[in-house]
């Protein structure tokens, strides 16, 4: 039994809800369009028209924009990945009609003035440079460049100073009726209402929003080779990822090493590789493994940051413990801890409701279904130590793995 409705309106929008008994409440709205959708001369420019949403519309200017939910006291925002556009916002129950109005607005009347393209610009020029000056961030980037080499899965979300210089009107509108099907959009609601009054309220606002039927034409990226890449930088600490290309999101494997990547170095200071290399060596402040799965490929890695005379140390012992998990089956004990671990720390994450309805959406708009908490936690459970040991095989393969060191300029 499911614990959330969903409605599809006539031109394929859906409505998600999922009650909670609470004042507050926090929706989204999901566009299955981001930064892999853009063309070669489009770098950044699913990024540069989130921005914009909220500069101008038909019938608002951007003070009105940003006034209608923050006058009320409530919270909105976005973001722009490689594969979606979200909206968000957190209210008191009584401010949701006021919610969706803007939404609606800003999603589908919005203006992109000229003026307001040039002002937005100069302030993504500007995070650009911010985002350069932090090593640990643009490592990221860096890396994913490599993994998915001469495909726009590898390309910055931000775009380059020269992409986001060239970026018009024309691009905004081409992407827009190319990518933001009405079919692969969802608005969902976590919070107190009546799943009806809410279907009658987004019907008067998003109903008349007309449909889109455009077909995306995602590129799967090639299977990347391994690679040792060292490069200099202006900065007092080397910075290190090692990873690879990993299971998509409807892969079989994803619990397993959604499991494994937790144990490894997710979160909590008990990981394997904190334990390891912070606690027992104190080599490294910060160091941590992240598995992100996206619709037809995935990305592991595994990074830290430490002084350049145990920057070598660090890695050999990373890859101590990447051997050992390809090597040792784990026991019964510690498979159990294991999963007893994460089913923990995903009952806790339940309690921010934000980050619950938004991974919602994104699973309808991805399988046209949501697991329950139940369903998660059942799928890790079936997970077994023979099947640990073959992901570790195939994701932790010595003979695939990229590496991509930036160290300080002597």
């Amino acid at each position: 039994m499911t614990d959330y409705q969903v409605h599809t309106l006539s031109n394929g929008i859906r409505i998600l809800f999922k009650h909670a008994p609470s004042t507050i409440t926090h929706c989204c709205f999901i566009v299955n369009a981001g930064s892999r959708d853009e063309l070669g001369h489009q770098i950044g420019l699913a990024h540069f028209i989130e921005h914009l949403l909220f500069k101008e519309t038909e019938r608002r200017n951007t003070s009105q924009i940003l006034n209608r939910l923050e006058l009320v006291g409530a919270d909105l925002n976005a973001y722009t990945t490689k594969e979606y556009t979200c909206i968000h916002a957190s209210l008191l129950n009584q401010h949701l009609e006021r919610t969706i109005d803007l939404f609606e607005d800003i999603l589908f009347h919005s203006t992109f003035p000229e003026e307001e393209q040039e002002k937005e610009r100069g302030v993504i020029l500007d995070e650009i440079a911010s985002y350069l000056d932090q090593p640990e961030e643009a490592i990221q980037d860096d890396f994913e460049c490599l993994l998915f080499k001469d495909h726009p899965i590898g390309e910055n979300i931000l775009g380059t100073p020269e992409t986001v210089a060239k970026l018009n009107s024309k691009d905004i509108q081409d992407f827009m009726a190319a990518n933001n099907n009405t079919s692969e959009m969802v608005f969902a609601v976590f919070g107190d209402y009546d799943f009806k009054k809410l279907i009658k309220l987004s019907e008067k606002y998003f109903g008349a929003v007309p449909a889109n039927d455009a077909k995306k034409h995602r590129l799967t990226p090639d299977l990347n080779t391994k690679g040792n890449h060292i490069f200099t930088k202006p900065i007092s600490q080397t910075h290190c990822i090692i990873g690879n290309q990993a299971y998509a999101s409807s892969h079989q494997n994803k619990t397993g090493l959604l499991l494994l990547n937790n144990m490894l170095g997710g979160m909590g200071m008990s990981s394997r590789l904190n334990l390891e290399i912070r606690e027992k060596h104190g080599i490294a402040y910060t160091i941590e493994s992240n598995y992100t799965a996206l619709t037809d490929t995935g990305i592991f890695s595994i990074y830290f940051g430490t002084d350049s005379e145990k920057a070598e140390k660090a890695t050999k012992l990373v890859h101590k413990e990447l051997k050992k998990l390809r090597e040792q089956k784990l026991g019964t004990l510690q498979l159990h801890q294991t999963k007893q671990k994460f089913i923990g720390q995903i009952a806790l994450a339940e309690e921010s409701r934000m980050g619950l309805i938004i991974s919602m959406a994104k699973s309808l708009v991805d399988f046209n279904y949501v697991d329950s908490l139940q369903q998660v936690f059942d799928k890790i459970n079936a997970v077994t130590a023979e099947q640990l040991l073959a992901i570790s095989n195939e994701i932790f393969d010595d003979n695939r793995m990229v590496t991509l060191v930036f160290e300080p300029k002597q």
